[in-house]
This record gives C-alpha cells, sequence and structure tokens, in this order.
C-alpha cells in the first residue's frame, strides 16, 4: 500500500510567526475597541484563538473574551451551534470566528448564524490556512497563508495535539 506524501507547509516557527502577525493585523483593524471576542471554532480553531489571545494581551489595549463554538463541519446544517457565552453579550462588540482552515466557506458561514441574531458592532474571519475554494460568500479578514490547491489535495493543521506543530498538503 502507497504511503501518503505529505509535505510540509508551515513548521512550528511559521505557524508562530503567522499567528503573531495575525494578532498585529487584529490590533489595526480593531483600534479603538473596548473589548473583542474571539470565537475559535472547535477543536483546532479554538486552539487558534487561544493563542491569538496570547499574542493580543501582551500589547491589546482592549479587554478579549474568548469563547469557543461548536458544530459539525461536515454537517453544519443539522447541528445546534453551541458557544460558551451569552449570544446577547455580542451587541455592539467585535466578533472574531477563528479557524485553522477555510475552504468553501460553508462551516464559517454556519459559525456566525448565532451572532447574526444579536446586533454584533462587526464580524470578521481569521484563520491560520485559506485554501480559497469558496462556495459561500465568506472571506476572511485575518489570514495566515493563502494557498491555491486543488480539490483532491488535503490540508492537514497540527496544532494543540501535543505533537510538533505543523501544516501539511497531501
Amino acid at each position: 500500500m502507497d504511503a501518503i506524501k505529505r509535505s510540509l507547509i508551515l513548521d512550528q516557527d511559521d505557524i508562530n510567526r503567522k499567528i503573531e502577525r495575525i494578532s498585529y493585523e487584529i490590533l489595526e483593524q480593531n483600534d479603538g475597541e473596548q473589548e473583542i471576542i474571539l470565537a475559535g471554532i472547535r477543536q483546532k480553531g479554538f486552539v487558534f484563538a487561544q493563542r491569538l489571545e496570547s499574542y493580543l494581551r501582551q500589547t491589546a489595549n482592549f479587554s478579549i473574551i474568548l469563547t469557543d463554538l461548536q458544530l459539525q463541519k461536515h454537517n453544519p446544517v443539522v447541528s445546534e451551534i453551541l458557544m460558551g457565552i451569552d449570544p446577547s453579550s455580542v451587541n455592539n462588540k467585535v466578533v472574531i470566528v477563528c479557524d485553522d482552515v477555510a475552504n468553501t466557506g460553508k462551516t464559517l458561514l454556519y459559525a456566525m448564524k448565532p451572532f447574526l441574531d444579536f446586533a454584533p458592532k462587526r464580524i470578521q474571519i481569521a484563520v491560520l490556512i485559506d485554501r480559497q475554494h469558496k462556495i459561500y460568500p465568506v472571506s476572511p479578514d485575518f489570514v495566515g497563508l493563502s494557498l491555491s490547491t486543488n480539490m483532491q489535495e488535503h490540508i492537514t493543521v497540527e496544532i494543540g495535539t501535543g505533537m510538533e506543530e505543523a501544516v501539511y498538503l497531501s
């Protein structure tokens, strides 16, 4: 049996640099805010949000609320979207939805849904990898790395797993 060939796209140092750069972009675009909400899509999107929070806390002049979003990534239509904060707490606040990879935009679109019932000041999207295969009208505001891949290729993000952190293309 042939082993799946994986190409290293980002190593641990690269990932850290990308997340740090995204945190600076978030600071620049949200200057003057009192509070922002980082909402990470479980599992790896939440780890990504935690890492962003860590960098932001070093220099941000606003408070940060970190929460997780739980939904079925492969079939978000049938799943209830759960979050760790009261959805009404997003009123007049900036919400940044975080995920490891943006592919078609479907998961990110559904992840924004619970916030739309309230009145956030702005919803932004941060992703470590953007694959640019959008089927849905979703465009990340903050991107670590943008990759042009075909639909048969797969991106694997190893982050927060206890293993060496990396991003692979297979």
